[in-house]
Formats: C-alpha cells, sequence, structure tokens
C-alpha cells in the first residue's frame, strides 16, 4: 500500500487513520481521489520543470504530488497546521515542494513568493475550498504577482457564473470581472465521486489565461459597479445603479449610461463587457463604502 498513489481511496484512508486527522467542513476539505482529474489538471496547466507553481490549500497532498511531478517548484499555502506531520511524510520525496502554513487571505502573497522565487510567472493549481473561492480570486488579481494563468476547481455553479457569456442567467458582475482579467475556459467537469469525503454538489476546473491588466481600466471601481448594477437583477441598470447607494447621483448615472449609449431602460445583463469598460470610465469617481450592502442576485 506505501506504493500507492495520493489520490488512491486506500491510501488516503491509511494516511487520515495513522494520523488521526479529522475532515474539516468549515474548512471546506475534500481530497481528490480520481487520478484522470488530477492528471487532467497538471496538463491544462502545461507544467513543465522549472515553472513555479501556487496551491493554495494543499490537503494530505494528493494534487501537490501531481504538480510536484512535473518538476516545477511548488509553492503551498495551507491554513491547516494539523495537516504538518502528515504532509511531511506525504511529500517527503519532493525538495521541489515548499509549504506555508497561514492563511491564504491573511498572505502577503507577493513578499512571500518574490522573497523565495523572486517575480518568476507563476502558475496558480488549486481545489479551493467553496466558501472562500470568490475572495481568493479577487486576492490573486488584486496583489503583485506575476501571474501567467489559473487553474482551480470550485463548485460547479460557481464556475459557470464565472464563465457565462453576456445576455445568460448565470452572467452577472463577477462574470464581467473574471473576463476582464484573462480568458476563461472550462477544463473539465468533477462530479462528487470524485472526492473523499463527498461534498453535496459537482465541482468544476476552470482555467483562466491571458491574464491581462489594462491601465485604462479601475478594476475596483469597475467592480463596485457592476455589482451594484446585477444588484436587482429584474430593475433597469439605472434604478439598479441609483438605489444600491452609491456615491453618484441619478442624474450623474443617467449622464455615465448616456455618454456610454447604454439605453437607459437596459437591464445588467444585456450590457457587454466593452460597455462596461467604457461606462466604468464614464462614471464619477466613486468615494467610500457603499451604503448598501446588498449583493447580486
Amino acid at each position: 500500500m506505501d506504493d500507492l498513489r495520493l489520490y488512491s481511496p486506500q491510501k488516503i484512508r491509511q494516511v487520515v487513520q495513522d494520523a488521526g486527522f479529522s475532515f474539516s467542513k468549515s474548512l471546506g476539505q475534500n481530497f481528490l481521489i480520481d487520478g484522470n482529474i488530477l492528471r487532467k489538471i497538471s496538463q491544462s496547466a502545461d507544467l513543465k520543470e522549472g515553472d513555479l507553481v501556487l496551491e493554495i490549500g494543499t490537503g494530505i497532498g494528493t494534487l501537490t504530488e501531481e504538480l510536484a511531478l512535473s518538476g516545477a517548484d511548488v509553492f503551498c499555502v495551507e491554513i491547516d497546521r494539523s495537516l504538518e506531520p502528515i504532509l511531511q511524510e506525504t511529500l517527503a520525496r519532493f525538495e521541489n515542494v515548499e509549504i506555508l502554513f497561514q492563511d491564504i487571505m491573511k498572505t502577503n502573497l507577493a513578499e512571500e513568493i518574490h522573497s523565495r522565487y523572486g517575480r518568476r510567472p507563476i502558475k496558480v493549481v488549486a481545489n479551493l475550498p467553496y466558501y472562500v473561492t470568490t475572495p481568493i480570486l479577487m486576492k490573486l488579481f488584486r496583489e503583485d504577482l506575476e501571474l501567467e494563468s489559473i487553474h482551480v476547481m470550485v463548485q460547479k455553479e460557481m464556475g459557470e457564473r464565472i464563465s457565462a457569456p453576456v445576455g445568460t442567467k448565470s452572467y452577472g458582475s463577477l462574470s464581467v470581472y473574471m473576463q476582464l482579467r484573462s480568458k476563461i475556459e472550462r477544463v473539465v467537469n468533477v462530479p462528487r465521486t470524485c472526492f473523499m469525503p463527498q461534498p453535496r454538489v459537482d465541482s468544476i476546473v476552470i482555467a483562466f489565461r491571458e491574464i491581462r491588466s489594462n491601465p485604462s481600466i479601475d478594476y475596483d471601481q469597475l467592480e463596485r459597479i457592476t455589482r451594484a448594477a446585477f444588484s436587482k437583477r429584474r430593475k433597469t441598470v439605472l434604478n439598479a445603479l441609483s438605489s444600491y447607494g452609491l456615491s453618484a447621483s441619478k442624474e450623474e448615472i443617467a449622464e455615465a449610461l448616456e455618454k456610454t449609449g447604454i439605453p437607459l431602460t437596459k437591464r445588467a445583463e444585456q450590457i457587454t463587457l466593452d460597455e462596461y469598460i467604457v461606462l466604468g470610465q464614464n462614471f464619477p469617481k466613486l468615494i467610500g463604502a457603499e451604503e448598501n450592502e446588498g449583493r447580486e442576485k
């Protein structure tokens, strides 16, 4: 059994039992037990020797093992310190793996990575916890990182929202922001049966390629505008924006829409990515935090 790959259910049971480890629902700990999916993730990320990979959440190392076998340098950030003795055993043979036990949301990623590896291009590959998927993705784009690509496993519904085209039910503020920052591809669907323990929902691996940052776009402002626009999907974009509590009057919002060429009767899901870019450029500079804490519906 010692020769089994970490994704083997028998191996996982052995490791967990020997360590007296208990899965944490609050941390979203579901370990992959499907070697085909793991290989598909690694192949999609086109990993090779000399690459730098950032993994978020190692679990017992099932995905980490696959990443390390590519010859890439793998830097992992794992929140659960109780996994340290397990990982010291399961990943002992890999000199190209380093694990930082910290909360990813409280970690200065740029500082940690640059101090270890310099400013090398980074490929992010991770099985993200469902409960913190969006904050992690937003953090990756907002930090001073040399992102080459991102390959992440997320809840299927979330993946469909991120990659949704304009005019569809799933198209929302997250779709706009993520698609403006990269070219998005759905890689492979992952049934819940591919995990131990099984989650209640299916997953999907999505790839973010051609990651970009346009200096003419204020992404934070645009994210606030689109979140407000989609907060009330049944209303016109003018009414949704003006009722959200942004630091702009209804008259200023109407003027920005007219300058952009967006009819005041349009709804948020009918507005294209390019139109949102121009709307953000025509919109008055937002100050402070929104009074309305509603979220996209």
